[in-house]
């Protein structure tokens, strides 16, 4: 039935309803949902397409200022018009109205009311539903944190900013709840295309801090930004932060609380006490400090020595900061591990040093690393266990602790613990080399000599030169049944010429495995004599051969001089099992505090 104005007039009950309808009659209702759902979607668009299309930053507050603008002016052109199939006509009064004329609202606004209607409460649904997303508890339980970019305009503070992204995740670490990817996988994103989310699969995490170094002066000036990765690219959080140069460390902990804080991980008494420290450093102590950690990952004496020089130097300025002599019993373990030093010449020192870092900081990850090496050292494995425990309860997320703790594990032939210590440091860091190689002798350890070599190959495939996986792979690809490789091998990590590698191969083909490989053997005898690196590796080539009296000879010169190598001949990688019955081998091995390899892997 149509509605006339008598009839419409009657329908009056007081002024505010009069004047709902006067609106409606006008089409201000429908013109306030049409204007607002389209001012929604185009913000969106902006929005979301801003960064992609390099849109200027500050469009989104323009189109905002124009569109609240508008929407008055909109409200009033309705009020005196309404839009017509002639056009644009002034609204007639209500009481121009006509019994004849139908107050009917045409379809078309109709349609688009009802379409913006739907619009409005989509887009608002999917906003705030993806906002609970984001932030709902335990949504977020690994992260990776980018490289920072160096916006300082000084390429020569590269290392500072590098130093800063290792802070970071230090910091982060210690997070209990948060499992945070390590510094060497999550720097081979560096200037990479992938994406957010590509990314994030690659290292099975949820989320990435990005972050950009924008001033580094007396004071430092950083950008954080926070990213969901199952979401679109684009920020749940963003901070600015200003700290003087000597209270750097202060501003890892405020950084890292507040990322815990947006993704709603709680932080355990301990983890809020630890990350609550004010801390102070001086400028020089600190540049050299993360100068040192440019080379401690690069296993070469010549790198082991100039973190070795940075060092001692930040101690002579500040002999009280604990993280000095912790580094300097980090270097010292590894010159004495990989024969750069004699042990008689190292222990004394990674003994002072790591003790001193302790005392200094009982809550430092790395004074109870360095510790963990000590007792390793002095085969008190008890201690040596406590030490890994401890450093791993302050950082859970450290792959290089829990990786060594895997090799304690497997020493003590606790193998089933030691697999599962070892995956979980490859989980914190799957793209460092240095864990997959170690974790391919808890691997072999445990039999399985061809996913060892999987976790070698894997390791060459992101350093093809890397020392330890080309010195490992000699033994894996025996296991594996791949003789030509075991001389690849060799020639990569070893000082062989050319002729020599060909000699052995050639020897290989027409005599076989055994004649080739003890024709290296007796040049590897005389280079022995001035690369001790070589003498760790000897029993492992004598077993091979099944020479076992000359593997037993060089054992006891090892005992004799406390090689850091000798306590993993009890392990089912060293392939030494024909002198569980010698007398002198068992000798050894009960002085080690050890046991004979239990063949059934419990």
């Amino acid at each position: 039935m149509a509605i006339t104005n008598k009839t419409y007039m009657s329908q009056r009950p007081n002024k505010l309803s009069r004047f709902w309808q006067e609106l409606k009659r006008r089409r201000v209702v429908h013109v306030i949902t049409v204007y607002a759902s389209s001012s929604f979607v185009l913000i969106e668009l902006i929005n979301n397409l801003g960064e992609p299309l390099n849109l200027p930053p500050n469009l989104l507050l323009i189109v905002v200022i124009i569109l609240a603008v508008g929407f008055p002016l909109a409200i009033i052109i309705s009020w005196l018009y309404d839009l017509t199939s002639k056009g644009f006509e002034k609204t007639k009064q209500l009481t121009e109205i006509g019994d004849e004329e139908i107050m009917v609202v045409p379809n078309a606004w109709r349609i688009a009311t009802f379409i913006s209607f739907v619009v409005i409460i989509g887009l608002v649904t999917l906003n705030i539903s993806a906002r609970r997303d984001l932030v709902k508890p335990g949504s977020i339980q690994a992260i990776v944190v980018l490289p920072f970019d160096n916006f300082t305009g000084d390429e020569g503070l590269d290392f500072f900013v590098q130093g800063m992204h290792t802070s970071l995740i230090g910091e982060l670490g210690k997070i209990s709840g948060l499992r945070v990817i390590g510094k060497i996988t999550s720097s081979t994103f560096k200037n990479s295309n992938l994406s957010i989310q590509e990314i994030a699969k690659r290292c099975s995490v949820q989320a990435a801090v990005e972050g950009a170094v924008l001033g580094l002066g007396d004071s430092i000036d950083i950008n954080i930004k926070l990213i969901v990765a199952s979401h679109r690219e684009k920020p749940i959080w963003i901070a600015d932060y200003t700290e003087s140069r000597s209270h750097i460390l202060n501003l890892y902990n405020r950084i890292a609380k507040q990322i815990a804080n947006e993704i709603k991980v709680n932080l355990t008494p301990e983890e809020e006490q630890i990350l609550g420290r004010s801390n102070s450093i001086d400028r020089d102590v600190y540049n050299a400090y993360l100068r040192s950690h440019q080379y401690w990952d690069d296993l070469s004496y010549t790198s082991l020595t100039s973190a070795l020089e940075y060092l001692t130097m930040a101690v002579e300025k500040d002999p009280d900061w604990a993280p000095l002599y912790a580094g300097l019993s980090k270097v010292w373990a590894g010159l004495a591990q990989f024969g750069y030093v004699s042990p008689d010449s190292a222990f004394p020192k990674i003994h002072e040093y790591a003790h001193k870092a302790n005392e200094l900081d009982p809550d430092l990850l790395l004074s109870h690393f360095s510790l963990a090496s000590v007792y390793w050292e002095e085969w008190n494995w008890e201690k040596s266990e406590q030490e890994f425990l401890k450093a791993i309860s302050i950082n859970p997320s450290d792959a290089v602790v829990r990786i060594f703790y895997a090799h304690v594990l497997t020493i003590l032939q606790r193998t089933k613990e030691a697999v599962k210590q070892g995956q979980l440091a490859v989980d914190l860091d799957p793209l460092n080399p240095l864990i997959l190689s170690l974790n391919a002798v808890v691997i072999a350890s445990n039999g399985d000599w061809k996913a060892a070599r999987a976790l070698l190959e894997k390791a060459l495939s992101i350093d093809p030169e890397f020392y330890f996986a080309n010195n490992l792979m000699e033994f894996v690809a025996y296991h594996c049944g791949d003789y030509d490789q075991v001389f690849e091998s060799v020639k990569n990590y070893q000082p062989f010429e050319d002729s020599a590698i060909k000699d052995f191969k050639r020897t290989l083909i027409e005599k076989g495995f055994a004649q080739a490989y003890e024709k290296m053997l007796d040049q590897m005898e005389l280079m022995a004599q001035h690369n001790p690196n070589i003498s760790a590796d000897m029993p492992y080539r004598y077993g091979l051969l099944n020479q076992f009296d000359k593997a037993m000879a060089w054992i006891d010169t090892l005992y004799e001089i406390h090689d850091p190598n000798l306590p993993y001949f009890v392990t089912g990688y060293a392939h030494l099992d024909s002198l569980y019955d010698n007398p002198r081998f068992i000798e050894i091995v009960e002085k080690m505090h050890l046991s004979i390899k239990n063949t059934n892997g419990d």
